[in-house]
């Protein structure tokens, strides 16, 4: 009888075993957990971790448990620095999905190419991200396209508000949208009275709001992050402005409603995909996410979702276990860079993902989004075609 206690012991002792050892492949996750931009760090964890869930309860990647290592980038270059060399120095890991802000992006790349790891954003849409680098992806729309189809959206949807004012965050993301918004606005015929700069600091925007009030403009864009885009919009309403507030996809986050409150009423935005577009299998990644996490998922929990399965899919298809760690993940870059028409793209709940040379999507089109009721809702007019 001790000996069969014993026996069984021994049993269960190697079966734990076992499974405390199985086989795995890491997986990092790069964003702004901490910051100004942490409500959009806390959505990419989450659609990270739900992926992760699905595809290791389905078994893993060839039998191999996903692993996710995060790094915390705070939204600023330095940090995205010494993650993207944390991340990019480690031996277990092999390719990075992040980072969000087009900053922390830019930071990492060369960091990312010169140690041979891919760096997969669900985020940045400043034009140059994935430029002068054969590491860099991403999975949505550039700026130029962004800041063309708003003015386009303003000029030919909003048809009665032709005279614009601009408020943009003198950073990569809200320069070269702006840039590319005031570019495209002078070619279809839009009136551009006014442009302010500030900083992603700022908390106080009298000076430049005065500014602008006095130009009196009919639409006032914001081209920055949501904290500062809320901030902007109360305080405009607060002295008096009544103009229409069009964000970007920066202004998409739930906290944005939050800190803005009622003045947040009637603002358009844009943003790279929503979930009533997104058919059935969108919406059941919405429920599951929102039973797993108590909150409805957002755009950057979605691209971020699909960011993961395609990195999954790459490792699945090309990773072998003899081989040395800067081959593994060169065959995730030479597969996501294989990804280059219609026929071989991925098939996401954002879309068909596949790339150019570049790196850069090729065909994410951009959704137009307006408060009402205090909630986001698809506004009433789309326009899908340039």
């Amino acid at each position: 009888m001790r000996n069969w206690l014993i026996g069984l012991l021994i049993v269960a002792f190697v079966s734990i075993l076992g499974c405390s050892h199985q086989p795995e492949v890491r997986v990092a996750v790069a964003g702004p957990l901490t910051g100004n931009a942490a409500a959009f760090g806390e959505m990419i964890k989450r659609g990270a971790e739900l992926k992760a869930k699905e595809i290791n309860e389905a078994g893993g990647i060839n039998g191999m448990k996903l692993t996710l290592i995060f790094g915390d980038d705070a939204g600023t270059e330095k940090e995205a620095r010494a993650v993207a060399t944390r991340f990019a120095t480690d031996r277990r890991i092999l390719a990075v999905v992040g980072h969000f802000n087009s900053a922390c992006s830019l930071a990492g790349k060369p960091i990312y190419a010169e140690n041979g790891i891919v760096e997969l954003s669900p985020g940045s849409t400043n034009v140059s991200v994935c430029e002068g680098s054969d590491w860099t992806f991403r999975n949505l729309y550039r700026d130029d396209f962004q800041g063309e189809f708003i003015a386009k959206y303003i000029k030919n949807v909003l048809t009665e508000l032709q005279s614009v004012g601009v408020l943009f965050d003198n950073d990569d993301y809200g320069r070269g949208l702006k840039d590319a918004f005031t570019a495209e606005a002078e070619i279809i015929g839009l009136n551009i009275v006014a442009a302010e700069a500030y900083d992603r600091d700022n908390t106080d925007f009298k000076a430049q709001l005065t500014s602008i009030k006095a130009k009196n403009p009919e639409v006032i864009f914001v081209s920055g992050l949501y904290s500062q885009a809320a901030l902007i919009v109360k305080q405009a309403r607060e002295a008096g402005i009544t103009a229409q507030f069009f964000g970007a996809d920066g202004v998409d986050s739930p906290d944005f409603l939050e800190i803005a409150g009622i003045a947040a009423e009637g603002t358009y935005l844009t943003t790279p995909f929503t979930f009533g577009a997104g058919g059935e299998e969108a919406l059941k990644v919405a429920q599951a996410f929102e039973a797993e996490f108590g909150v409805p998922p957002d755009t950057w929990a979605a691209l971020t979702y699909d960011a993961v399965g395609m990195i999954a899919e790459a490792i699945e298809k090309t990773h072998n276990k003899e081989a040395q760690l800067a081959e593994n993940r060169k065959a995730i870059r030479d597969h996501l860079a294989s990804l280059d028409t219609a026929e071989e793209g991925y098939k996401g709940i954002t879309g068909l993902t596949y790339f150019d040379k570049n790196g850069d999507t090729l065909n994410k089109p951009a959704y137009v989004k307006i408060v009402k009721d205090g909630k986001f809702t698809t506004a009433p007019k789309q326009m899908l075609e340039l």
